[in-house]
């Protein structure tokens, strides 16, 4: 395509790099408190760009750092969305090995591609600014084209904790048709890729407990209980070493399989999945017997020992039978699967290897639903077919083996789907040191969005009644058809 926007996009690139300079400059950490200024002065950069295109835009408070809320100007009879990212950014200093300073953003050449060097380029700044870009664009041309609320908190790096409180005080303003989220990653330099599935989380400290300290082994070993191997038994027991299958009753409720669109998608990934293991060295699936990779890590449901701890860890040998046990474990989730049902069971599962002279205690560590999108939606077709020509390779649904709660949050307090579609790339080392977004996703990423957002409003103007009973098809041919 060559709209006016796009060549609006393609003059703004200069200006539109600074602005991103200017953005990730601000040493925005959330998680350090003396740079709470610098949180506040981040939101304020940000309120004062979206006022510049014509945004009405504020802060709403958070627990520790405020959010920006901004909303485009009213189209009767448009979609809404609701686009969500974060402007706080982790912690980056200059003695942790950066080659150039973590907040002084610049162009480098790395091999030959050219990248956004800095602290924030691809979580979450650099990504954010590819839509507010897109909207700067079209608002200097023929205007957005369907009603755009943003949500940019700076708490994102530190678990959100404000986010739940802020979607149920502010319900009214944040609904929408769909949340854009753009905090992920392509699936490789040259295939974009949207996230349709995360998988949820339930974690469990555990610790058993029987003589009231170390034993010598020759004193006491046979005749005292061991609660290190009571233990190792008892979480044994919770999958089965022959088909890998998790053996808490009921612990598949609520887990199906894919749809049709995502199975067509995964099918051309076969080759894709085969270098996920060989990579960090292994070569064998561990998982569900009859499950690919792909399936086992981003649609199937799991159990993992996360750490186990028992007896003398020091250096050399130490002839103790231990007084205590303790394993922390977790399991991600799928569907609609309950964690708190799963929890109850684990615990029960447990229960029933402890001898009665022990004690066997729990510690919840932390509960998220799985979140699954319908991927037969209307928009889910308009971006792929928006993005179809920008890199060599289509894009493809893929699911996420983690956790991003917002999105749960989103569908379990607003029963709003997420499209997430993000332009990072594996290499962007985010949370780590030299951070950067590749300058062809920054500029390509912006194009993307406007395309999107066009794309949305041409499919529910053409095809109103295909996009509302979900014939992604016919929204597909709408948009590449205008």
């Amino acid at each position: 395509m060559n709209t006016s926007s796009e060549r609006q996009l393609l003059a703004n690139r200069p200006a539109a790099l600074q602005r991103l300079f200017e953005f990730m400059a601000i040493p925005s950490v959330s998680t350090d408190m003396t740079c709470a200024k610098h949180c506040q002065e981040a939101a304020t950069w940000l309120i004062k760009d979206l006022q510049d295109i014509g945004f009405d835009a504020r802060t709403i408070p958070g627990d520790r750092h405020p959010m920006v809320l901004a909303h485009g100007p009213t189209i009767a009879g448009a979609p809404r969305v609701l686009f969500y990212g974060h402007y706080d950014v982790q912690p980056a200093k200059p003695e942790d090995g950066w080659d150039h300073l973590p907040f002084d953003p610049q162009i480098l050449t790395r091999g030959d591609r050219k990248v956004i060097h800095g602290r924030g380029a691809a979580d979450d700044k650099g990504q954010v600014m590819t839509f507010v870009e897109a909207c700067r664009a079209l608002t200097e041309t023929v205007g957005l084209p369907v009603n755009v609320t943003l949500l940019i908190e700076g708490e994102e790096e530190i678990g959100s904790p404000s986010m739940q409180k802020a979607l149920a005080l502010f319900a009214d303003e944040l609904s929408a048709d769909i949340a854009l989220i753009c905090d992920t990653a392509m699936l490789n330099q040259t295939t974009p890729a949207m996230a349709c599935q995360l998988r949820g989380f339930c974690g469990e400290i555990i610790t058993i407990k029987a003589a009231n300290g170390d034993l010598h082994s020759g004193n006491y070993g046979g005749a005292a209980c061991n609660p290190a191997q009571i233990l190792a038994k008892a979480l044994a027991s919770i999958q089965d070493s022959a088909s890998g299958a998790i053996t808490l009753p009921g612990f598949y409720d609520g887990v199906s399989e894919l749809p049709a669109e995502v199975q067509a998608d995964w099918a051309r990934l076969a080759q894709f999945g085969t270098t996920i293991l060989p990579e960090v060295g292994l070569s064998r699936p561990a998982g569900e017997s009859g499950r690919n990779v792909l399936e086992q890590i981003w649609a199937r449901p799991c159990f993992d020992i996360n750490s186990l701890s028992s007896g003398y860890l020091g250096e050399g040998f130490k002839t103790v039978l231990p007084g205590s046990a303790q394993a922390k474990v977790s399991f991600r989730l799928v569907g609609t699967q309950d964690p708190a049902k799963i929890r109850e069971t684990f615990r029960a599962a447990i229960r029933r290897f402890v001898p009665d002279d022990c004690d066997v205690q729990f510690e919840a560590y932390g509960t998220v639903f799985a979140t699954q999108m319908d991927v037969t939606r209307s928009e889910f077709a308009v971006a792929k077919a928006a993005v179809a020509d920008l890199w060599p390779e289509p894009c493809v649904l893929i699911g996420m083996g983690g956790s991003i709660p917002v999105v749960g949050m989103l569908k379990a307090q607003l029963g709003m789907d997420s499209l997430l579609l993000g332009f990072g790339q594996a290499d962007d080392n985010i949370h780590g040191i030299n951070e950067k977004l590749d300058l062809e996703s920054f500029e390509k990423g912006a194009i993307a969005w406007l395309r999107i957002l066009q794309g949305m409003r041409l499919a529910d103007q053409q095809h109103d009644a295909c996009a509302r009973t979900g014939s992604p098809q016919k929204a597909q041919a709408a948009y590449v058809s205008a």
